[in-house]
Parts: structure tokens; C-alpha cells; sequence
């Protein structure tokens, strides 16, 4: 049992993928608790409104004195209690180590008179109990459904319009020479375009609204989809052409009984590959204006420096690309079956 567990390209059974799976994700989640605490530090909270407390300078006062019992001097002579230093703590952006610490090392008790007390901060890297007190927050104050509905639908209909672009020029470039020779090294040279260095162009095409993110976010993935279809293209086998070719087979029908399943078969897999690429464009589009959506709503939390939030729209993002991976997968079996059937599953 435990050898097929390191057995070189081995599969494990059903019962055993969910065992590990779960045990994985508590691994995981073990590690991300411990790290947090050992990259987290001690704050300064406000008890009244738990805001951090960054700086803090001490006063003299005249009116209070600390409350000691009398004592007397080496001859006898009483000596009066001295001025205490009183700490005044205000909000700075500013950090001054020295006088933190010092405050810091103040009994609880002390702190408390003051409305403060000394808590963990996670500043580097959230806990993940803390990511998940933010949901609530994030979708009564911050809208974080409406905003994820606005992230979906742009993403869906962007992938559509490049799905739609892509496959003809594709089939246009992969079998005609003509197209090939006068634009196929253009369309290749596109994949090196920094896509985060033009967006001022598609802004000024498309304006700044959804327009203009469809775009971006169409063009995103075009430039990688083309190639990979003319690259499919030239990986039919020669043995289905020939075949084709000794019954007679027209172009048409070649490309209809040939080109087309074979590429479509193959070029599903890359489509499902790209869904990840295309998150990354769509956070970009949206952080240019903040009008909504999971980008929008992420550059925010980063210029409050609120990691919570921002873990919480990660996960989402990573959720939502599971389910999407997961819809593609069945569509696939749908329309390919004997793709599984070949691979020995199903």
C-alpha cells in the first residue's frame, strides 16, 4: 500500500485523493497559521475603536502625581512624591522604535487606565481565521458579491469575444501560407508586448469604462491564443490527411473532417489553461479606475494596506478559477469524450 504511495507516475484511487486532498489543506493552512504567527508583531490598540496605535511621546504633567507612599531622607526629612511622566498617545505615521518599546513594556494594567491594551498584529500576513471575520464585512460595507458578478461578467464575455477572434485567424494563419508568411511572425512578436505598459492605449481607443477592460482583456488573450492554434494546426497527424486525401477529400472537407476536430479537441485544453492568464489581465483593467470588481475593489485594499481583504479576494479569485476549470472540464467530456476514452478515463 505505502509503495504505491512513491511509486514513480502512479495514480491514487478515488477514497485516497480525497484523504490526501483534505489532509493537504490542513497542512497547508497549518503552515499559513504558523508563519503568520511568526511574522506577526505586538501592536498598540485603542480599546474604544481597536485602531493601532504607531507613535507616541511622553508630557509632563503638574496637576497629577503618582500616588506613592512617603519616605524620608538619610536626616529625616520627608521627600515629596515626584512629577510622574504621563503618557500621551497620539497617531503618527511615523514609527519611533525606542519609545514604542517602552511603552510596550508598560504592565497591562498601566496601559488599560489609558484605554489601550497590546495585541498581535499581523501586518506581514494575515491568520486565516482573520481572512475569514473580513467576509462579512466585505459583502455588507464593500459589496463584494455585485463586485464579483461585475469581475465574472467581463471576464466571461472577454474570453468569448477572444475565443470567437482567435480560432478563424488561427485557422486563417495555420493553413493558408499566404497569411502565414505575410503575418505569422507579426502575431508571434505579440506575445512579448508588456500588456501592463499599454493600457494608456486602450484607454484612450475604449475610454475608461468596460468597454475598454473587454478590450484589454480580448487582446490579452489573443495574442496567446493565435499561435497556439496554428501550433495545433501543424500537429495534426500526416497519417488522418493522407487518409482523407486517398478518399477523395476535398479541402473543405479536409478542414471540416480533419483540421477542425482535431484542433478543437487539442485547443479546448489551452482554453482552459488561459482562464488563469486571463485573471491577472482583468485586476490590471480594473485597477486603472476603481469603478467596481475584484481589481478595483484589491488596488483599494492595498493603498489601506488591509491584507485581510485582499487575502479574501485572492481566495475568491482562486475559487472561482477552480469552478471555471471544473465547467470547461465537463464541456469537454461533452463535446471530446474520446479524448478521455484514449487517456484511459472514462
Amino acid at each position: 500500500m505505502f509503495e504505491n504511495l512513491f511509486k514513480l507516475r502512479g495514480e491514487l484511487d478515488s477514497r485516497q485523493k480525497i484523504l490526501f486532498g483534505i489532509a493537504g489543506l490542513f497542512i497547508f493552512f497549518a503552515i499559513w497559521a504558523i508563519t503568520a504567527e511568526f511574522l506577526s508583531a505586538p501592536k498598540l490598540t485603542r480599546v474604544d475603536d481597536r485602531s493601532q496605535v504607531t507613535n507616541f511621546r511622553y508630557i509632563e504633567n503638574d496637576t497629577i502625581y503618582e500616588e506613592v507612599k512617603a519616605t524620608n531622607d538619610s536626616l529625616g526629612n520627608p521627600i515629596p512624591p515626584k512629577k510622574p511622566k504621563v503618557v500621551e498617545i497620539i497617531h503618527a505615521d511615523s514609527l519611533i522604535g525606542e519609545e514604542l518599546d517602552t511603552l510596550m513594556a508598560m504592565p497591562a494594567e498601566q496601559l488599560a487606565q489609558y484605554g489601550f491594551t497590546i495585541e498581535r498584529s499581523y501586518s506581514s500576513l494575515p491568520q486565516p481565521w482573520g481572512i475569514i471575520q473580513a467576509i462579512p464585512t466585505l459583502i455588507n460595507k464593500y459589496k463584494l458579491i455585485e463586485n464579483t458578478g461585475k469581475s465574472l461578467w467581463i471576464n466571461i464575455l472577454s474570453y468569448m469575444v477572444a475565443i470567437l477572434i482567435s480560432i478563424p485567424l488561427g485557422f486563417l494563419l495555420g493553413l493558408v501560407p499566404l497569411f502565414r508568411g505575410l503575418f505569422g511572425q507579426i502575431f508571434d512578436s505579440f506575445r512579448f508586448i508588456p500588456l501592463a505598459a499599454v493600457t494608456f492605449i486602450f484607454i484612450f481607443w475604449f475610454g475608461i469604462g468596460n468597454n475598454m477592460k473587454i478590450a484589454f482583456l480580448a487582446f490579452g488573450i489573443i495574442v496567446y491564443l493565435v499561435p497556439v492554434v496554428v501550433q495545433r494546426i501543424d500537429e495534426v497527424k500526416e497519417v488522418y490527411l493522407k487518409t482523407v486525401f486517398t478518399l477523395g477529400a476535398s479541402t473543405w472537407d479536409t478542414i471540416r473532417t480533419v483540421y477542425i476536430p482535431s484542433v478543437l479537441s487539442r485547443i479546448s485544453d489551452d482554453i482552459r489553461v488561459l482562464t488563469a492568464i486571463s485573471w491577472t489581465y482583468i485586476t490590471i483593467a480594473e485597477m486603472l479606475n476603481e469603478q467596481g470588481g475584484l481589481g478595483g475593489m484589491m488596488f483599494k485594499f492595498k493603498k489601506q494596506s488591509n491584507l485581510e481583504y485582499a487575502f479574501v479576494l485572492l481566495i475568491i479569485i482562486i475559487i472561482i478559477g477552480i469552478l471555471q476549470d471544473y465547467i470547461l472540464r465537463l464541456i469537454d467530456r461533452i463535446f471530446f469524450p474520446y479524448k478521455y476514452v484514449e487517456r484511459g478515463h472514462g
